[in-house]
């Protein structure tokens, strides 16, 4: 499981992800060698867009590298906490938390999770020179190294191995340790998704001009966040100001597909009220509460039709969901014009409080000493520094549409504000929107009021609070909503173990089950699951068959352990014979527990399963 991706690692190339998407929308502009033409590319895009031979962009020490280390793919397991998992609040909770490096955690979830999630918001270090924040390097590559993945200089690898391997806290540094998992997040946004972080004015133009670069100038915005309260003592001073304020980006994965809920507020418009129709209610403004049929997206969630009172059909992209409109219709709040034949707008009565647009400046949703207060009431004391206020992040939860099921992620969890916004938001709105928490097990400062508590870690910090939110919520209220969360550990593979993967060699008489021992089944099971697509949350079976145990999720069959037998093949053939709604369709094989004999007999065997089923079983073999 390690050693095909430790291989994959060794010849990685660094543009292959982009170039295969490239591949895909533009086949036409690779020869026949799969050489990129980059001049048949031009001529293909004039036909709609111009092109310019000048712009602007972000370059850094590191850029290069930062790529690399996006593009390699994660040499760490995910192990399940089976005692925290087992328990009856989290056993059927949907809910996750990962403590181990985010970089990793974000490789894992792109493999079950790309494009489904619909909200990120973290709170990265801020690089203020006190917050901590050094760039910690695990690859230790030498400047040769460098030179010859990343086709640079010997002075710029001179350079870059002097960063990676320094603790270095420049901007250079921040820049890179943020590209790769800001690469990574942009996968994992759906299309309607968007990504809130958190940031003050240490990094804040480094870091919009790479959001920038990433997600295209268009797709980013800013919000300011008062961050004190007006009675806040001592304050950074710089320039003369008083600095009470802090930046929020949001990044859009595409901007013309994100539409926010507006709040409720008193009229100061009255002049464009009108009553066309003499509605009881009073005067309206027409409400826009659609797209143009040019911006129209027929894989939106809200690409639909409506037929009008006079027999029109209007199939638009809405900014509301189709359940929404016919309530708003059943209530007599859609216009359809005087002929009932026009693009139905919404109306938006003078004399009820109206539904406006979020502002750019966020007051009054708590401050950093309220954040803090919020810990105190939880715990008794406060187990972490820098809190951020739940009214801040339900302020950003609230503005969004979400819909069942969508999912929060924040890789930066820290004290877990985000997850008990969640819980706040799940109560007051009757929803099911589930969370991902990462969080790098950092140690917590031996003179901290955490560490007097016993708290050896930062993720043991944010699991208890979620503990704690979720019962004093539950206390309060009872509300039906899920209050567990299933918890996973990234595992660095030993070096014991991976001078194991590399000696052994399959051959047709001996296996080594003791591999299997070393990783555990069920971390073997969760990461492969998680990478096949079934996510975190998915459950296996065991399949038991003549005294041998395989697992199955879905539609796949995990072959682990090293004692199969002739009876075990011919009883699962049995099974794929008799029982009408058995289609497996692929079974996957821990190398190292079989035979090449073995496998062989196997997928011989499997082909039965074609004349009796019609299904083709493919048979995939992971070292």
């Amino acid at each position: 499981m390690i050693k095909n991706v430790v291989e994959k690692n060794k010849n990685m190339d660094v543009n292959e992800d982009k170039m295969n998407k490239l591949k895909e929308m533009f086949p036409n502009c690779f020869n026949i060698n799969g050489e990129f033409d980059i001049s048949v590319f031009e001529e293909e895009l004039k036909t709609s867009t111009s092109i310019i031979k000048e712009g602007y962009g972000l370059n850094f020490l590191g850029k290069n590298y930062a790529k690399y280390v996006a593009s390699l793919d994660t040499e760490t397991i995910l192990a399940p906490d089976e005692d925290n998992n087992r328990k009856e609040e989290n056993k059927n909770s949907e809910n996750i938390y990962i403590s181990g490096d985010n970089i990793d955690a974000l490789k894992h979830l792109v493999k079950s999770y790309s494009g489904q999630i619909k909200c990120i918001y973290i709170d990265p270090p801020y690089n203020t020179g006190n917050d901590g924040f050094v760039y910690n390097d695990k690859f230790n590559l030498s400047s040769e190294k460098m030179m010859e993945v990343l086709d640079i200089s010997d002075e710029e690898a001179n350079r870059l191995h002097n960063m990676t391997n320094t603790k270095s806290n420049s901007h250079s540094a921040w820049l890179t340790f943020m590209y790769p998992r800001l690469y990574l997040a942009k996968q994992l946004l759906s299309d309607d998704g968007v990504l809130f972080i958190s940031i003050d004015e240490n990094e804040y133009s480094n870091l919009k001009v790479l959001c920038d670069s990433l997600f295209g100038e268009d797709n980013v915005e800013t919000m300011v966040w008062h961050k004190v309260d007006n009675d806040s003592g001592k304050l950074k001073i710089t320039y003369r100001f008083r600095l009470e304020h802090e930046y929020i980006l949001c990044i859009y994965r595409n901007k013309e597909k994100v539409f926010y809920n507006k709040f409720l507020t008193d009229r100061n418009y009255k002049n464009k009220y009108t009553n066309p129709d003499n509605d009881p209610r009073g005067e309206y403004k027409q409400g826009i509460i659609s797209d143009t049929e040019e911006k129209s997206n027929v894989n939106s969630k809200n690409y639909y039709a409506i037929k009008t009172p006079g027999g029109r059909v209007v199939t638009r992209q809405w900014r509301i969901s189709k359940e929404e409109f016919m309530k708003l219709n059943d209530d007599n709040r859609i216009y359809y014009g005087k002929d009932g034949n026009s693009v139905p707008s919404e109306k938006v009565f003078i004399n009820e409080k109206g539904l406006i647009t979020p502002i750019s400046i966020l007051d009054s949703l708590g401050t950093a000493k309220t954040a803090g207060n919020e810990l105190l009431e939880l715990f008794g004391y406060k187990p972490f520094t820098y809190p951020k206020p739940t009214g801040l992040i339900n302020y950003i939860l609230d503005r969004i549409k979400f819909y069942k099921d969508d999912i929060i992620l924040d890789f930066f969890s820290g004290s877990a504000t985000t997850a008990h916004a969640v819980l706040k938001h799940n109560r007051n709105n009757n929803n099911n929107i589930k969370y991902i928490m990462v969080q790098l097990p950092e140690l917590c400062d031996t003179k901290s009021e955490a560490y007097k508590n016993g708290y050896r870690t930062i993720d043991e910090i944010g699991q208890e609070r979620i503990r704690r939110a979720a019962r004093k919520i539950k206390e309060e209220t009872n509300a039906d909503i899920d209050y567990g969360f299933k918890h996973y550990i990234i595992k660095d593979v030993n070096k014991n173990t991976l001078d194991k993967l590399e000696k052994f060699e399959p051959n047709y008489v001996i296996s080594d089950g003791s591999i299997l021992d070393e990783f555990g089944i069920n971390a073997v099971l969760t990461t492969w699951m998680n990478e096949d697509g079934y996510g975190l949350t998915d459950k296996y079976e065991k399949l038991e068959l003549e005294d041998y145990i395989a697992y199955k999720c879905q539609n796949t069959i995990y072959l682990l352990n090293w004692n199969i037998s002739d009876l075990f093949i011919k009883a699962l053939i049995e099974k794929y014979e008799k029982e009408e709604n058995f289609d497996c369709n692929r079974i996957v094989m821990f190398g190292y527990s079989f035979t090449l004999n073995e496998i062989q007999t196997l997928k011989d065997n499997l082909q039965q399963v074609k004349n009796i089923k019609g299904i083709n079983v493919e048979v995939i073999t992971r070292y």
